[in-house]
């Protein structure tokens, strides 16, 4: 019986061993792809302000007309 509880304790402490480090490299994991939002993020702010600023430059274009000989 005590050998059959040996085991039983043994086999916890192995899985709770496996599930800490999947928990470890998920939480590692998941610290990597906030990096990557946050570059991503970053990277979408900037081009935002580009897209505006080129906005702007178009709206104060002067307007096309016909050449004066038409």
């Amino acid at each position: 019986m005590a050998d059959t509880s040996e085991n039983r304790i043994i086999a916890l402490e192995e899985t709770v061993a496996h599930q800490a480090k999947a928990i470890e490299d998920l939480s590692d994991q998941l610290a990597e792809q906030w990096k990557v939002v946050e570059q991503t993020r970053a990277k979408l702010d900037r081009l935002t302000e580009r897209f505006l600023s080129l906005e702007e430059q178009a709206l104060e274009a002067p307007a096309i007309t016909k050449p004066p000989h038409y």
